[in-house]
């Protein structure tokens, strides 16, 4: 008889407990299933009350029950983890992650403009067999898809705007641009194209002119040995800096002249432009023959040169060029990443009425009984989950201590907070990323989870940059072990998020 086969996704088959894969499956009288360990150190805790509970959904036995092995659900487990080992390794942090897989995620080979979602190559292949699919517009696989759809109107960016010198849907033009002149994205990238070509041309010619005045001021060094060899080095040396932030910036030009994404293209064209052309850089003359009574003479009449060369030279050093972009490196050492350390604290408003807080709102752990909480209408009421008090903007680091199972995420503020709906926890939506912690380490987000075997340290570094849209989770030691970068588009202000489970706890730690 042929093996019915049957899709269904990891996050359906794991412990409400500990959050991974079911081990030793067994099921409680309200239907729900959990590890037996899990299950068993529940109600180890319960003893004492001679009431037992269901940690998913709190429905209460008199008597402990006696659990049995799910074999259904195990026999299921096994064959999921078999297909598991056949499958293709998953994306690595750097690569662009397939949007259709479930569970783990492979490494995407294509973005699709019509689809706005990246695929890996078995969810790729309907593009190439169904017909209607044939005609949808495939790119190299990419994470800025969300930039080349219109806030205003969530459609397609294809079409540049002459007038307003930006880049807009289709629907744009019957709109605020009504009336405007407008040409499609590719054919106004290939006239840019032309222009950035000039533009680099432009930048060669001004690095051959300060090079000839370098070498005039060589020779004047030569020439006048030691005589204000001071002052003329420094002078070579700020010349060297105009050659080297010249060629930095033509490096630049040549890597966006590269680039397959129209849109990037254009929206990085204008802060990269140049005005055309520069005035011919003024010469300095220098006597070859010194007397040894005009020396004096001659000292004076040079330092008068070189300041007035100096003031030439700066003068015309093209504003755009001066004003280009520079982007601040990322921090890689534990010192560059504590000069953005954020001193947080936790929001009793927003708390599970079963967790304590203590060390004046920066630590918290699990209790068996409700707290005397006021009610409040951002108060968590089902997941034991809670907030900071303070929102996340621009580049901000924390670091957090945890025993047994715990989570730290980051969320908008409009998560979920009542009713025993999944998309309240974090993780299980689109407005929250969460790390699991217990005895391997998970990522989490929008019930898509991306899984680490090795047991992540008891201290855990988040890194948030608002406006790049990068969140990352490190283990905290000597060193920074990294075990996750998101990249997304933050479209609000975040806030940091915990979850504690029983017979565990949590304490965001000091600066020092």
């Amino acid at each position: 008889m042929a093996e019915l086969s049957i899709s269904v996704d990891e996050y359906q088959f794991s412990c409400p407990v500990c959050q991974d894969l079911l081990t030793d499956p067994v099921t409680v009288p309200c239907g729900h299933s959990f590890c037996m360990l899990c299950i068993d150190a529940c109600w180890d805790q319960e003893d004492q009350r001679g009431v037992y509970s269901c940690p998913q959904c709190r429905e209460t036995f008199t008597l402990r029950p006696v659990l049995r092995r799910n074999y259904v659900i195990a026999e299921i487990l096994e064959k999921l983890k078999k297909t598991d080992v056949r499958a293709a390794p998953p994306a690595g942090s750097g690569d662009v992650e397939c949007d259709f897989c479930s569970g783990r995620k492979h490494k995407a080979v294509k973005s699709c403009l019509t689809c706005l979602a990246s695929f890996c190559e078995d969810h790729l292949k309907p593009h190439y067999e169904v017909p209607s699919w044939k005609k949808h517009k495939l790119v190299k696989a990419s994470t800025r898809l969300q930039e080349k759809i219109c806030s205003q109107h969530d459609k397609l960016i294809e079409i540049y705007c002459r007038t307003d010198r930006s880049c807009i849907c289709c629907l744009c033009t019957m709109d605020d641009h009504r009336g405007h002149d407008s040409i499609s994205a590719a054919a106004e990238r290939t006239q840019k194209q032309m222009q950035l070509k000039e533009m680099q041309r432009e930048f060669q010619q001004m690095i051959q002119e300060e090079q000839k005045q370098v070498q005039k001021l060589e020779q004047a060094v030569n020439t006048l040995k030691k005589i204000n060899r001071m002052s003329v080095e420094e002078l070579l040396e700020k010349l060297e800096q105009d050659i080297a932030d010249l060629n930095r910036r033509n490096t630049e030009l040549e890597q966006l002249s590269l680039t397959e994404d129209h849109i990037h293209f254009l929206q990085s064209f204008q802060s990269l432009s140049v005005s055309s052309g520069s005035e011919d850089s003024s010469s300095i003359s220098v006597h070859h023959h010194i007397s040894f009574d005009g020396l004096r003479m001659s000292l004076s009449d040079l330092k008068e040169r070189l300041e007035e060369f100096c003031r030439e030279e700066f003068s015309q050093i093209p504003p755009q060029a001066a004003a280009a972009p520079s982007f601040l490196s990322e921090p890689k050492s534990r010192e560059d990443f504590l000069q953005y350390f954020c001193q947080l604290t936790l929001d009793p408003n927003t708390a599970h009425r079963r967790l304590i807080l203590s060390e004046k709102n920066r630590a918290l752990i699990l209790s068996d009984e409700d707290q005397d909480y006021p009610d409040h209408p951002e108060r968590f009421d089902y997941f034991g989950q809670v907030l900071s008090a303070e929102s996340l903007s621009g580049r901000c680091y924390w670091e957090v201590e945890y025993s047994g199972v715990a989570a730290m995420a980051v969320s908008y503020k409009d998560i979920r907070r009542k009713g025993d709906f999944s998309d309240g926890e974090f993780g299980y939506n689109d407005v929250s990323w969460r790390l699991f912690c217990s005895s391997g380490a998970t990522v989490w987000h929008y019930c898509y989870r991306t899984e680490f075997p090795q047991a992540p340290l008891a201290r855990i570094g988040v890194y948030v940059d608002h406006r790049a849209g990068i969140l990352s989770f490190y283990s905290v030691s000597d060193t920074m072990t990294l075990l996750h970068t998101v990249h997304s588009t933050f479209t609000q202000p975040l806030y940091a998020g915990f979850y504690i489970s029983v017979l565990s706890s949590l304490r965001l730690c000091d600066k020092n």
